[in-house]
């Protein structure tokens, strides 16, 4: 018989898409097409499809914890990516999990907004995620609303998005990334580690096939991680998934469709 070989291994932390094309749904989906085994831990369920968010249960605290220890007592993860936490006590209980199992890759990508324009963190959340999670991020990935919400700033310029990157990193985050497809122009992302800037640009496609897009992004480095790639090169090969994502994308529902994460595996 062959010996078996390593397989790496990433959990996300998040809320469900029934409509599949973000949260949990994308991010397990992301982890397979990237070679990486996936587990999850589930925060909230959504009633979503394309054209918004209908409905959000929040699980339990108990059973949060409890998935949590389930996956990381057993199976462990060599990196974790959180995604919808909802609100101050579901962020609180994943930040002790994570001190608790001394996690060491963990990519927060700080949900605050569906594709829609549905709230998915309660405002009073905010400074939570900033205080006790971020603080034990190894990566930081926030859209450009969001970097305002973390920030304060209002940001229409690179000089902004700069300055916004050194206030995540001294929130406590030992790395960071901008994602720049709010601001006009080719769709560039800005990654920081409180020593060096470096953008990863990419041309903007035409489509309205988004939805998920930063879901698939925080996964994708994870993924990379979890494969014990440096966070330069996790950070360029989800930059380069996520683009032939959205450029291989497909229509679906009335709304907002999802990225094709499988593009390389469907014709």
């Amino acid at each position: 018989m062959a010996a078996m070989t390593y397989i790496p291994k990433a959990m996300t932390i998040a809320g469900s898409d029934s409509g599949g094309g973000a949260g949990i749904q994308a991010d397990l989906k992301t982890f397979a097409a990237l070679g990486v085994y996936g587990t999850s831990t589930l925060t909230a369920i959504t009633a979503q499809n394309t054209l918004g968010v209908m409905g959000v249960h929040e699980v339990p605290i108990e059973m949060i914890s409890a998935q949590i220890d389930a996956v990381l007592g057993d199976i462990g993860a060599d990196a974790v990516k959180t995604g919808m936490l909802a609100s101050s006590t579901i962020i609180e209980c994943v930040a002790e999990a994570m001190t608790r199992h001394q996690v060491q890759r963990l990519v927060v990508d700080p949900v605050m907004v569906a594709k829609s324009g549905d709230s998915l963190l309660r405002e009073d959340a905010v400074e939570t995620l900033k205080t006790k999670l971020i603080p034990l991020a190894a990566l930081v990935t926030p859209n450009i609303p969001e970097a305002e919400t973390l920030t304060g700033m209002e940001i229409t310029t690179p000089d902004d998005v700069r300055q916004a990157a050194r206030c995540i990193i001294e929130m406590g985050a030992r790395g960071v990334v901008v994602k720049g497809g709010h601001l006009e122009g080719p769709a560039t992302d800005l990654f920081y580690d409180g020593s060096q800037f470096q953008e990863f640009t990419s041309p903007r496609i035409n489509t309205t096939n988004t939805h998920g897009t930063g879901c698939t992004f925080a996964s994708a480095v994870a993924a990379g991680l979890a494969q014990e790639l440096d966070m330069i090169d996790a950070v360029a090969q989800a930059k380069e998934y996520v683009t032939e994502a959205i450029r291989h994308s497909f229509p679906l529902g009335q709304g907002h469709g999802p990225l094709n994460h499988f593009y390389k595996m469907w014709a």
